[in-house]
């Protein structure tokens, strides 16, 4: 996908049409095509803007509310990820459980320099 014009191009195109310039001047002069400032001024009737639509690249992501996430992962946090899959609200896999914990840059390590429960410590003689 191109970059969108910029706004101060469109504000110039619509306010030259507007003053009475013709359009196909108006788009040599500019060097842009006919379509384009035709769409712009339609925009500019239906939705009162000439600023671009605003895409999302990719998917939308299941797990969209971060802060529930994080609430739910520092109380979910000694689970695998498997097991936290099934205990979020919505069914979601593995997989997505560990990308949401890499965006709010929580590890999935646990804490190895914990003692162990019933190992004795051994000593070097």
């Amino acid at each position: 996908m191109t970059a969108a014009y910029s706004i101060d191009l469109r504000k110039k195109a619509v306010s030259a049409v507007d003053r009475g310039e013709k359009k196909s001047h108006v788009c040599r002069t500019l060097n842009i095509s006919r379509n384009t400032l035709d769409q712009w001024l339609k925009r500019r009737e239906e939705k009162g803007s000439l600023a671009p639509e605003e895409y999302q690249r990719g998917p939308k992501p299941k797990i969209d509310d971060l802060e529930a996430f994080k609430a739910f992962a520092e109380t979910h946090g000694h689970l695998t990820q498997k097991e936290m899959s099934k205990k979020w609200v919505k069914p979601v896999s593995r997989v997505l459980i560990g990308k949401a914990m890499r965006k709010l840059n929580f590890t999935r390590k646990k804490n190895l320099w914990l003692p162990r429960k019933g190992r004795a410590t051994a000593t070097r003689v």
